[in-house]
């Protein structure tokens, strides 16, 4: 396994490690809805995985989805949070917030490439759960700060993943390695943490 490589693996398996349960979520009351907000994706393994995964598929995907993308994700998780403030509830969340996991780091890991249409659809799909997840957990916390504040923690976990694609691609490169391989790496390490979290 060269350094590259390990280097990925040992950034994923440091973020999976400073994960803290979802109980941990900043109250509201203390810390304002915004903070509650903003704080709550950070305090969710599933979230983080995920989310990572979208900005890692941006990233391979090209220039334009990797803005396109995770806006997609973002508006649509938005449109999620909607419909569990209206009470409209959407069946198996947690089972498919687990196969957005599996589902988005196999996408990664096989570098798949499709019309950014397609791959704009599938992330939106994900994130109705994601947000609707996030809108039943809304607790004391006002619904339009605490959406604001987990919309842009979500844009922050997106970018991170389009950092780490790009970072690696130019590191891969200087060194005369596949970038690409390193980024499929963390999309394998993303999947088996999705069957991982699903299984436990």
């Amino acid at each position: 396994m060269n350094k590259l490589l390990k280097t990925s693996l040992l950034s994923v398996f440091a973020l999976i490690a400073a994960a803290t349960p979802a109980s941990a979520h900043l109250p509201p009351g203390a810390y304002g809805s915004v903070a509650a907000g903003f704080s709550h994706p950070f305090f969710g393994l599933d979230h983080i995985l995920a989310m990572v995964a979208v900005g890692l598929w941006a990233s391979q995907l090209g220039r334009t989805a990797m803005w396109a993308v995770p806006t997609t994700f973002m508006a649509a998780m938005a449109m999620g949070f909607g419909l569990a403030l209206a009470s409209v509830p959407l069946p198996m969340v947690e089972p498919m917030i687990l196969a957005s996991i599996v589902v988005l780091g196999a996408l990664v890991a096989l570098a798949v490439k499709l019309d950014i249409r397609f791959c704009a659809a599938v992330v939106a799909l994900f994130a109705l759960f994601h947000g609707h997840a996030h809108g039943g957990e809304l607790g004391a916390a006002g619904a339009l700060q605490f959406g604001l504040g987990f919309v842009l923690a979500t844009g922050l976990l997106h970018g991170a993943g389009v950092a780490v694609g790009i970072l690696v691609g130019r590191i891969a490169a200087t060194a005369g390695t596949s970038g690409n391989l390193a980024s499929r790496a963390l999309g394998a390490v993303t999947a088996f943490a999705g069957i991982a979290l699903a299984i436990v």
